[in-house]
């Protein structure tokens, strides 16, 4: 009851929203606490927001395909693209939440660059627009949240360039809905300068 009460008060203050958020996990996160994802997904489309990307962080995105049928079920509450190695498949329909195993920020930028020299754009002619336009994740959070104690990936390297972020000492298995609230109360707080 307690904790309902708090969370009621947390919500009600909340005025300013990311736009986009990312959750940054790890393969052995996915393993403990595989319906997480989708618990999280359902706490991100009931406050409003406009998106939610989870990075799971591996080595080996084949060790996660055990827990795809826990990621998948984002489909039916939620336009789900899951990213797992070179396959991307989307489903369903509403906010869009996307879910990346594996691929890191410089893996993704080197595949960019090889884009761009395929399409024999000169050098002249490159821009920012040109980068972005040929990345794989068009999502630049405005909030980024990592959880537990291991370290922050390179995932989205160039997207969160201007994101803020947030680090919780809380494990992703007991990460709660009153730990979430309270990064969008951390969030709402925080004057964003974007490089300024």
């Amino acid at each position: 009851m307690i904790r309902w009460l708090y969370e009621q008060i947390l919500r009600r203050d909340l005025e300013k929203l990311p736009g986009q958020i990312c959750f940054m996990i790890t393969g052995e996160d996915m393993v403990e606490a595989p319906e997480k994802v989708f618990e999280v997904s359902e706490w991100c489309r009931e406050i409003g927001l406009g998106g939610a990307t989870f990075h799971i962080s591996t080595q080996d995105s084949s060790e996660i395909v055990p827990y795809l049928p826990a990621i998948r079920k984002i489909a039916t509450i939620a336009c789900l693209r899951l990213h797992v190695g070179d396959q991307i498949e989307t489903s369903g329909e509403g906010m869009c939440v996307t879910v990346a195993a594996g691929k890191s920020g410089r893996e993704e930028i080197a595949e960019c660059i090889r884009k761009i020299a395929e399409e024999g754009i000169t050098p002249e002619a490159i821009d920012e627009e040109t980068i972005e336009r040929h990345l794989t994740y068009h999502c630049a959070p405005d909030l980024v949240i990592k959880t537990g104690g291991s370290h922050l990936t390179d995932f989205l390297i160039w997207q969160s360039v201007y994101s803020e972020f947030f680090f919780s000492d809380v494990n992703w298995k007991w990460f709660r809905k009153i730990d979430f609230l309270r990064a969008l109360r951390d969030f709402q707080a925080r004057a964003r300068r974007y490089g300024a």
